[in-house]
Order: structure tokens, then sequence, then C-alpha cells
């Protein structure tokens, strides 16, 4: 019985390390998103690489089911997300 309780307590740490590092992901992602949004709001240049690179770390802690995986940014999509933001400003 021992055993078996030290192995569902390692899975749920597991677990739980897995989420701790998504949610820290996560909150870097969103910072760097906001970065790039400022940036290209002020028309400065701006790039996705830390991001992505952000994301692609997300996405291998979704390969264990307890996640969800991310969708890589480009700069289009924070041009676009931008110009709608703007168009609601203006409203």
């Amino acid at each position: 019985m021992s055993e078996v309780h030290h192995a569902i307590t390692a899975h749920v740490q597991k677990q739980h390390t897995i989420l701790k590092q998504f949610a820290m992901l996560d909150a870097e992602r969103e910072r760097l998103i906001d970065e790039a949004v400022e940036r290209c709001r002020r028309g400065e240049p701006f790039t996705v690489d830390g991001i992505n690179e952000v994301t692609k770390r997300m996405n291998e802690l979704a390969k264990s089911g307890l996640v969800p995986a991310r969708r890589c940014v480009t700069p289009e999509m924070v041009r676009e997300y931008v110009s709608r933001l703007e168009g609601k400003e203006r409203s």
C-alpha cells in the first residue's frame, strides 16, 4: 500500500510542477505580448521571437495533456490586434 501512496504522491507532485511552470511561462508570454503590442502602437520595431520561444516551451509542457497548447504569434497578428484596439478607441 505504501508503494501506491508514493507513486500517487510522485504523480501529483509532477503535475503540480507542470502547472506551476506553465503558469510562470504564461505570465512571461503575456508580458512579452503586451510589450510587442505597445511597441507596435508607438510605431516602433518589435519582434515575436521571445513570445514564440516561450510558446514553444509551453507547448512542450502541453504534451503532458495537463495544460493547453498555445499558438505561435506572428507580427501580423500583433498588427491586427493593435488595429482592432485602435478601432475600439476611436468608437
